[in-house]
């Protein structure tokens, strides 16, 4: 099995005391927020509204920021586009920390972004140099991501997973992820805002609130939440503040926030892409992920990612099973005789929106010449839904895990999860105003034994992957299994927490198998996904799925900042229902009525 081992990184990229990431100045001494020009004002917007599917006619859109010409580009696009000399790298750092400054900080304040790199512009130089000699190391050269706040990068940037317990010294090292992203030319643009500790910490957290940075919002509308934890890497890419961003998931982490802000979400298997250097919650579930506009955007990057790492054994399993090019996957007519189940126990009825968007999908996948089996549930629903073994594994693995991590930092207030704890009664003005430590606190008093925690490492892979996804495509012979993502996004709530509708997202989750999700539908402007999932290592066709249908229903549209959701009417709310044609089926209803994943309590994505 090979071991890519990256080299150290460019002392020039270590921290300058000097520099505030966040206000980091132009090389010409004038801050960029000086001489960029956005307004909120919402005026000229009213004739929009029509055009956004779902939002109500009467509704005012504020205008978009600059350099316009980069929403919705693609990946592909801009490489093109610097292929043929019309863009440079460093023009296209530049134009989205444009992008940040007018959108993310100044006008509507989507706050997705902590902190850029102020190494940005220096490495986009040097990759322009690069490609003038005719070195391009990819598709990716010159491509500017943004990465969430918990993953490690060994530059000027520091890793605090949101935490003010981690504010300090940058990480020492590149996760081997982001060393691999570098190699294959990548730009570090900034690390994206998210859940504090991954939203692992208190029973009713807000997703998208750190005490770092605040609160992220969602795109299409502010005062909505943009779900989590990877909230700010799936925000900033709808805002197209970043060409693509890395998120991680444990449970549903990737792919809600992809469907709250509207864009495709990539949640690999378990093992496909290291989690070396990624702030842990626990390594039985833990993986990067991807969120793109598009399902070949997310693809990209996902590939150069891949392969063996000595550092962690998870990705030995990855050999002869991996790519490092998931584009030669995209499939326009990727619908065409795939078989695919519905999904519909135990989620079908929870949210009525979503259930009028997700039969819009099922027959827009049939249409596209997809086999749909109608219900396709897993054998033993009931038993997975109350079984708490992902409950138990998460708990147990926490402590270890996040300990194991904190002795790779130095020069942070903390170095074990119990200095967190005690941290955050010190600083608790600062970190517990909104919410608790209650899962950091169940962690630190190890509350299952080693036997607890063998036996549910053993029952919830097993009843969500070979008695779960497993059985059922075996049954069905399926080539996925479709289920809604989740529920349009609730208002943001600091005082009582999240308000979770629907999921699909555990089944992938505790399996460790791949889900992609990808835009559907829009309720009142807010987006909703539909999710496609499957065995292990089957990220080739769900790419095939998810891209015939991106290709066959083109739903993405730009978001619009909207500061909140206008009141709509009654002719409102009876047209948009109308345009479901959702089927009142007894079965789906009964489904539910039962609250999926208590054991977990289902308030949060992890």
């Amino acid at each position: 099995m090979s071991d890519d081992r990256p080299t150290r990184p460019d002392p020039a990229d270590r921290p300058d005391p000097t520099i505030d990431a966040q206000t980091e100045r132009s090389p010409d001494g004038v801050s960029r927020r000086s001489f960029l020009h956005w307004t909120a004002a919402a005026g000229a917007g009213a004739s929009l509204a029509g055009l956004l599917p779902g939002l109500p006619a009467h509704a005012v859109l504020p205008k978009a920021g600059p350099n316009p010409e980069l929403e919705e580009a693609t990946i592909a696009e801009l490489q093109a586009m610097m292929s043929s000399g019309e863009l440079s790298a460093v023009d296209l750092v530049d134009m989205y920390l444009a992008r940040i400054d007018a959108i993310d900080r100044d006008g509507p304040g989507l706050n997705s972004v902590i902190r850029t790199n102020p190494s940005a512009r220096r490495i986009a130089r040097q990759l322009d140099e690069q490609r003038a000699d005719g070195q391009v190391r990819g598709p990716l050269h010159g491509i500017p991501l943004i990465i969430k706040d918990n993953i490690d990068t060994g530059d000027k940037m520091m890793t605090t997973a949101g935490s003010l317990a981690l504010v300090g010294a940058p990480a020492p090292d590149d996760a081997r992820a982001i060393w691999k992203l570098r190699r294959a030319g990548a730009i570090l643009l900034g690390k994206a805002g998210l859940s504090e500790w991954a939203n692992f910490r208190g029973f009713d957290s807000t997703s998208g609130w750190s005490g770092v940075g605040g609160q992220v919002r969602n795109p299409y509308v502010l005062d909505r939440n943009p779900c989590g934890s990877s909230s700010g890497s799936a925000a900033a890419t709808s805002a197209s503040l970043c060409a693509a961003a890395l998120g991680t998931e444990t449970d549903g982490s990737v792919v809600c926030p992809a469907s709250a802000c509207g864009v495709v979400g990539i949640k690999p298997t378990l093992g496909l892409v290291s989690r070396n250097g990624v702030v842990p919650i626990a390594h039985s579930q833990d993986t990067i992920g991807v969120h793109g506009r598009t399902v070949a955007d997310a693809a990209a990057v996902l590939g150069p990612m891949t392969g063996g790492d000595l550092t962690d054994p998870a990705t030995f399993a990855s050999a002869g099973k991996f790519y490092k090019d998931y584009t030669q996957f995209l499939d326009p007519n990727g619908l065409a005789g795939a078989r695919i189940g519905v999904l519909r126990d135990g989620i079908s009825g929870s949210s009525s929106e979503t259930n009028v968007i997700f039969e819009q999908a099922i027959a827009a996948l049939s249409d596209a010449g997809a086999v749909i089996v109608d219900p396709a549930d897993p054998p033993d629903v009931a038993e997975f839904f109350n079984d708490p073994s992902e409950t138990i594994v998460l708990v147990y693995e926490f402590k270890r895990d996040l300990n194991a991590y904190l002795a790779t930092r130095t020069g942070v207030p903390i170095g074990s999860l119990a200095d967190l704890i005690q941290f955050n009664l010190d600083h608790a003005d600062e970190e517990l105003q909104y919410f608790g430590q209650e899962w950091c606190e169940l962690a630190e008093a190890d509350i299952f034994t080693e036997d607890e925690y063998r036996l549910a490492l053993e029952t919830g892979p097993r009843l969500a992957g070979p008695d779960g996804i497993d059985a059922v495509m075996d049954q069905y012979q399926l080539d996925a299994i479709v289920g809604p993502t989740g529920s349009p996004a609730w208002t943001t709530d600091l005082v009582n927490g999240d308000h979770f509708l629907t999921a699909t997202s555990f089944w992938a989750a505790v399996a460790g198998y791949p889900n992609i999700t990808v835009p559907a539908g829009y309720s009142f402007g807010l987006p909703v996904g539909v999710s496609f999932f499957g065995r292990a290592w089957s990220e080739p066709t769900l790419i095939k799925i998810a891209s015939g249908f991106e290709a066959a229903t083109q739903v993405r549209t730009a978001p619009t900042f909207l500061p909140a959701l206008p009141l709509p009417t009654v002719e409102d709310k009876s047209a948009l229902r109308r345009t479901g044609g959702s089927r009142t089926d007894p079965r789906a209803l009964a489904a539910g009525l039962v609250s999926p994943r208590t054991s977990l309590r289902r308030s949060r994505y992890l």
